[in-house]
């Protein structure tokens, strides 16, 4: 199909509304368009770029939970959830009450992240493996009740308070298992000659578009994102995070998805995406470099630290990861009583590695503010 030539798909009648049946994709993808094509050049190198630079970092891991971290703040405040990323790292003692269930859904999109990339181990990219990231997604949260792990069995809408002024009604729950079974063919189907960065593109329109869950759709969506460029290896580490730029370009990635549905825009479509790729392998080559930095000016401090060197260091490994401590924190990372903990962690403080957030006597919290100011 020539993206010129596309038609998303049709309006069926249902009982008192319309809902949207979606053009299935499993087939070949042609375009005429050359801005496309630049396009597609600068995503693939961008993105090879980025790949090959996180091979190159030390210990990169501390680094990529922080990247997953910051993808899923993001991801979930595209769809309201207010924590951001100084509440993401902390633990959920230290949480106002009113927001631990924003928290919550953060957390649990890390784990489902988490969990997914683990699966890739031994799963294809599958909507079994889709099922189970969005069952661990809305575990415990405030959309537990809405068939966590399963596809839906009811009529959902997408804006609006009910189907009657709904601003899109994607298709009947009926539908739903076909057209992610094309999809599924779509990730595999090896006679296919579409670019691996069409088909991600393509294949997270036609994901938002079928709505399969009965909520977290969008997140599930853009997690499926990073689990694409995984599975088919064109990132070893998921240090490529696009909801920060579709975050901050809310309504552009939100009317390009549909004018591909309302006006067959495809190739509207496919451009932001490319654009938004570009961007974030921009950004997160960018941050990696910053990282870098502050990690040659960290460690030179800390080598003239002396004694305290040694935990200085094993504690800096741990603020990679985990930007945001308290004093409690300090004796259980690094096995020490709070009088090593709290002498250690006034030099610290002294050198400008943390930063004391609080201004209170107790309970105090102390950031690794130069690190975690790259991710706000």
């Amino acid at each position: 199909m020539k993206f010129e030539d596309y038609k998303s798909g049709k309006y069926t009648q249902q009982y008192q509304y319309q809902s949207f049946s979606p053009t299935p994709i499993n087939c070949q993808w042609t375009w005429e368009s050359p801005e496309i094509n630049t396009l597609l050049e600068d995503a693939a190198r961008y993105l090879g770029e980025l790949n090959a630079f996180s091979k190159m970092v030390p210990d990169v891991d501390h680094f990529i939970r922080m990247h997953i971290t910051a993808e899923a703040s993001q991801s979930s405040r595209i769809e309201g959830t207010q924590t951001n990323i100084d509440e993401a790292v902390m633990s959920k003692e230290e949480i106002d009450p009113d927001r631990k269930d924003d928290w919550q859904e953060v957390q649990n999109y890390i784990q489902a992240m988490n969990l997914s990339i683990k699966g890739l181990e031994t799963l294809p990219l599958s909507s079994r493996l889709i099922r189970e990231a969005h069952g661990v997604l809305l575990s415990g949260a405030r959309e537990q009740h809405k068939l966590p792990g399963e596809f839906r069995k009811s009529q959902n809408w997408i804006g609006g308070s009910s189907l009657k002024d709904a601003i899109f009604i994607p298709p009947h729950q009926d539908e739903v298992l076909s057209l992610m079974t094309d999809l599924e063919n779509f990730w595999h189907n090896e006679n296919l000659h579409v670019p691996l960065i069409i088909k991600i593109g393509l294949s997270h329109y036609q994901f938002e578009t079928i709505h399969p869950f009965l909520d977290g759709n969008g997140r599930v969506g853009r997690l499926l994102i990073t689990l694409f460029l995984m599975s088919f290896k064109l990132l070893d580490k998921p240090c490529l995070y696009l909801s920060d730029f579709l975050e901050k370009n809310r309504a552009a990635y939100l009317d390009a998805l549909m004018a591909a549905r309302t006006s067959n825009n495809i190739i509207h479509w496919v451009k932001f995406f490319l654009n938004a790729v570009i961007e974030s392998a921009k950004k997160s080559k960018v941050t990696f470099e910053k990282i870098l930095t502050i990690k040659i000016e960290v460690d030179h401090i800390i080598s003239t630290l002396g004694r305290r060197a040694e935990n200085a260091q094993k504690l800096v490994h741990h603020l990679y990861s985990y930007p945001i401590v308290n004093a409690e924190d300090v004796c259980k990372v690094l096995d020490i009583k709070p009088n090593v903990a709290h002498p250690l962690i006034n030099v610290l403080l002294e050198k400008d590695i943390l930063k004391e957030n609080t201004g209170l006597k107790k309970n105090r919290l102390y950031s690794f503010e130069k690190y975690l100011k790259l991710y706000r």
